[in-house]
């Protein structure tokens, strides 16, 4: 698959035009297929039914009209209440939080379902022809056995979606609520967090830490401006054995590129360069996709608004702190030289596309340490911050990496020392000795 078609199918699953297009598109399809089967006798095994009973052209057009008005009015409110429910999110928790409302599939299933029930109500409704009616053409006059159409098929299908839409509206009424709940909002992100980095960085840890390619060969320019949305890797190592070369990137998913910077480098290799425009997609925001860091940021400023003096919310940024230690824990397990992530070379074929590295501290660092000086500030978030650290050390096996999760432990108690006093600074004090205790480390700064 390439870059380009992954990025549109990233892009349709964060658009709210996409499954009401498509809904529209089958109901009509099916209305007129319902109303061919209805013409051509295929329904008369509903005659012969006894708990249904054939309705009339005017209580089947009053029917019709209902189900119309009602659906086409209830898609028009949830259609508001969503936007003022994404508006909420963004504007409590964060704009980057815009996307992840976006691609909510309840939102945009129950959408897509009343409009979808509309389309086919409109559609069935005109071809409902009273008796006393005249026919449009002569061809349909003769025909049609009877003066008057009504098709029973059809109609039940209509009533059948109506039930649908019904229950659907019971679920957008709780779905609503539900998802602009602050402890489920963290729960999306950081279970999207944890799939991430598993898609990312599959292997365990080796205990061999990145390592730079060569950086001595052609630079390959940037093409366009924008943030790097995805990367097709098996594109790129498609490139690089066709070119019988080795292309070693200079940026990673998530940064922003404009001329003038260079996209990789090219080396053993002679002639014109290859064009990599192709293996990349550029845009105006960053994306989940390929790119753990966002929901990471995503995490912290839920967490640093929380901890803002005009909210003070340290409850909220304790659970954004439990997920970052989660996704700490699991970085800390996996190799970050992520180069089985793209797809291995063939066995015997040297490595072809080396990505820009990714350790184990610039991650950490993104995360607890954007948030410390925050956390510094307040005595509830400083206390969970220690039992964080500890916890994502416990399930690190290698030392280095504990060591940094251990530095962080430092930082925070030296900026907590400059935020606060008293009673508060006493017991994150004690709380800080058993956190080096528990990581064997020397208690610094006493």
């Amino acid at each position: 698959m390439t870059t380009h078609v992954r990025w549109l199918l990233s892009r349709l699953n964060a658009n709210y035009w996409f499954y009401p297009a498509l809904f529209s598109i089958t109901g009509g399809a099916l209305a007129f297929l319902l109303v061919w089967l209805d013409r051509n006798g295929f329904a008369e095994f509903l005659n012969s039914v006894e708990a249904i009973v054939p309705a009339r052209p005017q209580s089947a057009s009053n029917m019709l009209q209902v189900i119309a008005a009602s659906t086409i009015a209830v898609a028009s409110t949830v259609f508001s209440i969503t936007i003022a429910a994404v508006a909420y999110a963004s504007g409590t928790y964060g704009p980057r939080l815009l996307t992840n409302f976006m691609e909510d599939k309840g939102n945009q299933l129950s959408l897509a379902t009343f409009i979808g029930t509309f389309v086919y109500s409109i559609t069935v409704l005109r071809t409902v022809r009273a008796e006393d009616e005249v026919a449009a053409n002569a061809a349909n006059a003769a025909d049609t056995a009877l003066p008057g159409f009504v098709p029973q098929l059809s109609l039940l299908t209509a009533y059948l979606l109506m039930v649908i839409s019904v229950a659907v509206l019971v679920y957008f009424l709780n779905h609503i609520p539900s998802s602009i709940r602050i402890n489920t909002v963290l729960h999306g992100i950081g279970r999207r967090l944890l799939r991430g980095i598993e898609e990312v960085y599959p292997d365990e840890h080796t205990g061999e830490e990145p390592a730079r390619g060569p950086d001595d060969g052609r630079a390959v320019p940037v093409a366009g401006t924008g943030y790097v949305q995805i990367i097709d890797f098996e594109g790129l190592c498609a490139l690089a054995r066709k070119h019988d070369c080795t292309l070693t990137l200079q940026v990673r998913t998530g940064d922003f590129l404009h001329p003038g910077m260079v996209f990789a480098t090219i080396a053993e290799m002679t002639g014109a360069l290859p064009d990599l425009s192709g293996c990349y997609t550029l845009g105006a925001s960053r994306t989940p996709e390929q790119d753990p860091q966002f929901l990471i940021d995503e995490l912290v400023e839920i967490g640093l608004r929380a901890l803002s003096p005009g909210i003070n919310d340290p409850f909220t940024a304790i659970t954004a702190l439990h997920w970052l230690g989660a996704a700490t824990a699991d970085l800390g397990r996996r190799d970050l030289l992520k180069m089985k992530a793209w797809g291995e070379t063939k066995r015997g074929d040297p490595q072809r596309v080396v990505p820009l590295p990714d350790d184990f501290s610039h991650y950490v660092m993104r995360g607890f340490g954007a948030m410390r000086s925050a956390v510094a500030t307040s005595h509830t978030a400083a206390l969970v911050m220690f039992d964080t650290l500890r916890h994502a050390a416990e399930a690190v096996d290698d030392g280095a990496r504990r060591k940094v999760l251990g530095q962080q432990g430092d930082l925070l108690i030296e900026q907590i020392r400059t935020k606060l006093e008293g009673p508060d600074l006493v017991e994150l004090e004690a709380r800080y000795v058993s956190f080096c205790q528990a990581m064997e480390r020397p208690v610094r700064g006493q």
